[in-house]
């Protein structure tokens, strides 16, 4: 439909109900504060109460109402819980931001098979269950995937990892071919070095083997690209990848 300017720019996400995973700390919890700045009714997602409380407090405190559900997303089960809860509580999904994930750190000769499901249930799986989950109860609604600029470049020993994220990119392309525009649209959002501990905590950062040159991005600047791709500002934009990496793989 036709892009029709809210009333009040600032307040794109008024009573829109926002349902983001891994939002318990780093990009996830910015995006929910984001979303709850802007009049959001976020739900957090999250396996820590601790930490889910905290940022549904945050959320609060910047002016949206906040719910946390605690979920581990490779559990299926958990997402189901998650969904009917929401629905429960406040009738419909708008957003979905499917952005919690891990990592490995071993080459892929070397990795247990068991390693290489939990990261797929984790960064891959939820995504596809959570589309079909969220679906029949979005209508003009957005899903927003995080994946990563190790989709088009990565470095040794992420190769699971970067594959997870890859498959989210061809999952937003057919996912758009899949459902009709009025209904929901899909994207990804692909950061680059991002000031969180997954960055810092990666060995091969530690090491040395991957260097981070360049300009390091804040959450807060991630979780900028992800509200403006879910809000009705980017009705036209559908089936792409929105790289947010202040220039990284240019440099690659």
């Amino acid at each position: 439909m036709p892009f029709t300017p809210v009333a009040d720019p600032a307040r794109r996400f008024q009573d829109k109900v926002c349902f983001v995973t891994g939002s318990t700390s780093g990009i996830g919890r910015a995006v929910a504060v984001r979303l709850g700045r802007e009049g959001g009714r976020v739900v957090v997602i999250g396996r820590t109460a601790d930490e889910g409380k905290e940022s549904v407090e945050l959320v609060k405190q910047a002016g949206g109402q906040a719910l946390y559900i605690r979920c581990d997303v490779s559990k299926d089960g958990d997402l189901k819980h998650a969904v009917e809860r929401t629905i429960k509580e406040w009738g419909r999904i708008d957003v979905l931001v499917s952005n919690a994930a891990m990592m490995t750190f071993e080459p892929i000769v070397e990795l247990e098979p068991k390693s290489w499901d939990q990261l797929m249930h984790v960064n891959l799986r939820p995504l596809f269950r959570l589309t079909q989950l969220c679906l029949p109860h979005m209508k003009q609604g957005a899903i927003v995937a995080v994946s990563s600029v190790h989709s088009f470049q990565t470095t040794p020993n992420v190769v699971s990892y970067a594959t997870s994220k890859g498959a989210i990119d061809a999952f937003v392309r057919g996912m758009s071919q899949e459902i009709p525009h009025t209904h929901a649209r899909v994207n990804s959002v692909a950061p680059g070095a991002v000031d969180t501990p997954m960055l810092w905590s990666n060995p091969n950062v530690k090491s040395g083997k991957e260097k981070i040159t360049g300009q390091v991005g804040t959450p807060e600047e991630i979780a900028a690209a992800i509200c403006f791709i879910a809000s009705h500002e980017a009705s036209f934009i559908n089936g792409t990848t929105l790289v947010v990496d202040g220039g990284r793989l240019a440099a690659l």
